[in-house]
């Protein structure tokens, strides 16, 4: 398992805004890491409610692991540089045959983080397919403007505020980031990507998590959080957030919860608060 990018590699992502696909897991790992996530679902006796589906790093050591792997960073810092937080994680789960879809979008639109030296890792833990639903991108968006987003808050939109670009997508022009359960995708906080609902039989779960370079810093809120997993923090823009001890232990449900309220403050703020 190679775990550094080569030249190509970055040149790719600098140039299209995204490159995969990259194994990070092992598949017996990834099928592993699934079956944590739905053994705490059954314990729970249903699908993961969506307020739990943000930052689960703070919960679950599975998570928490994942997001400090080796195989994932060492990639990340080829793009970063080597003093990495994460941001946030969460948990993009699709039921078989749901209505449940992403609208076309940009992340960093409600993000309030500057400088845009932002990226996320997609990592699949059951198969991310145009049958499931997976990842679309447009190559190359993350070069132009940030475009006019409008929220719609529609019912089957996953996303907190149902934003969507106010801008045409030329579906000639767009790529399937199709994975298999232990690869990611690699995209830049500008691309714009969404996804479909999922018309097969299985799941679809995949983890995304948001790195950023320390030097990063949160623009329209007094405090923010964030998880330091490689090198050193010489800005301290973002509290550090505490690690998960235990699997699904009440200390880390807690301070999920709390995190996640402070941050949904952040992301559902009136567009024109800051």
């Amino acid at each position: 398992m190679t775990a550094t990018l080569t030249a190509a590699e970055k040149a790719a992502y600098e140039r299209d805004g995204y490159l995969f696909p990259l194994r990070v897991l092992e598949a017996g790992e990834a099928t592993a890491a699934r079956s944590r996530v739905e053994a705490f679902e059954r314990s729970l006796g249903g699908p993961l409610p969506k307020e739990l589906r943000h930052k689960p790093h703070l919960y679950s050591t599975t998570i928490d692991a994942i997001v400090r792997s080796p195989a994932i960073l060492d990639r990340v810092e080829g793009i970063l540089g080597p003093d990495i937080l994460c941001w946030e994680t969460v948990l993009f789960i699709k039921e078989p045959r749901d209505p449940a879809y992403i609208s076309w979008h940009q992340d960093v639109a409600y993000w309030g983080l500057e400088p845009y030296d932002i990226l996320t890792a997609w990592v699949a833990l059951s198969p991310s397919t145009r049958e499931t639903g997976c990842m679309r991108v447009l190559p190359g968006s993350h070069a132009g403007e940030i475009a006019a987003h409008k929220d719609t808050f529609a019912p089957n939109n996953m996303l907190s505020r149902g934003q969507e670009m106010q801008v045409e997508v030329d579906e000639a022009r767009v790529a399937d980031i199709v994975l298999q359960p232990g690869e990611m995708s690699l995209h830049h906080v500008k691309i714009a990507h969404g996804s479909d609902p999922n018309t097969g039989s299985d799941r679809r779960i995949g983890l995304a998590i948001r790195y950023i370079p320390t030097s990063v810093r949160q623009s329209i809120a007094a405090h923010d959080t964030a998880t330091l997993v490689r090198g050193v923090d010489r800005f301290g823009h973002f509290e550090p957030e505490p690690r998960a001890a235990a699997d699904f232990a009440p200390e880390g449900l807690a301070a999920q919860k709390r995190l996640r309220e402070r941050r949904m403050g952040i992301l559902m703020r009136p567009v024109n608060a800051a």
